[in-house]
């Protein structure tokens, strides 16, 4: 149901649909992977309340999309600006539609099968910005999370637009590849952004139709993560982080984590385990191996946190 109105949400033109899917979706749960840290100013959650903005880049232009899930389960979008119908038509993959779960069978790991239980609204999220997602994974590289973030943030802030429509108080749309490729070199250093991370989001950029295109091929495989690691600067692990959000990928595990195979080995043998023992590990459930990740996620289950270190570092390939 999709049409449009003056009032409802905000007196400018509103595009909106409701999603009611057949299975039961978790908005928050689905879409949180999204956002890039607390201050991330593409993404807001309502405080306590089921109800999620973005600002979103889209072939046709910036949108500003508004999510609300009720109490029926159905979750009522609203999207504003140029990029609005192409927000809209996406609603349901950035909610799962697509996402089949039913041939994964975790019945042999109580954790997880408790966990599928407690988490059935759990989707992977497809949202179609390839570019997007694959810049903020670049940020990523090599650092501290909380750093990678502050750099999103600080130029999304400089860089990005005003999100349209009644979008919350400070919430920006990212830069497009030609914005990107702007961006001077001493934001890059005030950001916290060396030359190589910088080098490899000019070198996202300069191909940014092609990784598009990309979408077309479905929701992850070889062709695709060959494609994304094509582009100088980009490895595995870069690689996964952008097609599980962008692609949907249910089978891209970001190996090359400094934290993921404690994580993943504490959780399924009680230790932790290197790259190649979560390669192991995992392999029971190839073809799902990212819906299996996102179940160990949510449990909740990790090895024991050490105390804070003075110069955290992160290892994670790129």
């Amino acid at each position: 149901m999709r049409g449009t109105a003056g009032a409802t949400i905000a007196a400018e033109r509103v595009v909106r649909t409701v999603y009611a899917p057949a299975a039961p979706v978790d908005l928050i749960a689905t879409v949180r992977v999204l956002r890039r840290g607390a201050g991330d100013p593409t993404y807001r959650r309502e405080l306590d309340r089921p109800v999620v903005w973005r600002a979103v880049r889209t072939p046709d232009g910036p949108a500003t999309l508004r999510l609300a899930q009720h109490a029926d389960g159905s979750v009522h979008a609203y999207a504003w600006g140029d990029g609005a119908e192409w927000a809209i038509d996406g609603v349901p993959e950035l909610l799962g539609a697509g996402d089949e779960w039913d041939d994964l069978d975790v019945a042999a790991v109580p954790l997880l099968a408790e966990t599928l239980r407690r988490h059935e609204g759990l989707r992977l999220t497809r949202c179609r910005q390839v570019l997007e997602m694959l810049v903020a994974a670049i940020l990523e590289q090599k650092v501290a999370t909380v750093d990678a973030h502050r750099a999103w943030a600080w130029l999304v802030r400089r860089h990005g637009e005003a999100a349209p429509g009644p979008a919350p108080e400070g919430m920006r749309v990212a830069p497009s590849a030609s914005t990107w490729r702007r961006v001077p070199s001493w934001d890059w250093h005030r950001a916290g952004v060396d030359p190589k991370r910088s080098a490899a989001v000019m070198a996202a950029t300069a191909v940014a139709p092609g990784l598009e295109r990309t979408l077309a091929l479905g929701r992850g495989g070889a062709e695709i993560a060959q494609r994304l690691r094509s582009v100088p600067g980009v490895g595995i692990w870069t690689a996964a982080e952008t097609s599980q959000r962008s692609h949907g990928d249910p089978d891209a595990p970001s190996f090359g984590d400094l934290h993921l195979p404690g994580i993943v080995g504490t959780a399924l043998i009680g230790r932790k385990v290197d790259d190649a023992g979560m390669l192991e590990l995992l392999e029971p459930w190839r073809g799902h191996r990212q819906r299996v990740m996102r179940l160990i996620v949510a449990s909740g289950v990790g090895p024991p946190r050490r105390a804070q270190r003075l110069a955290p570092q992160d290892h994670r390939f790129h």
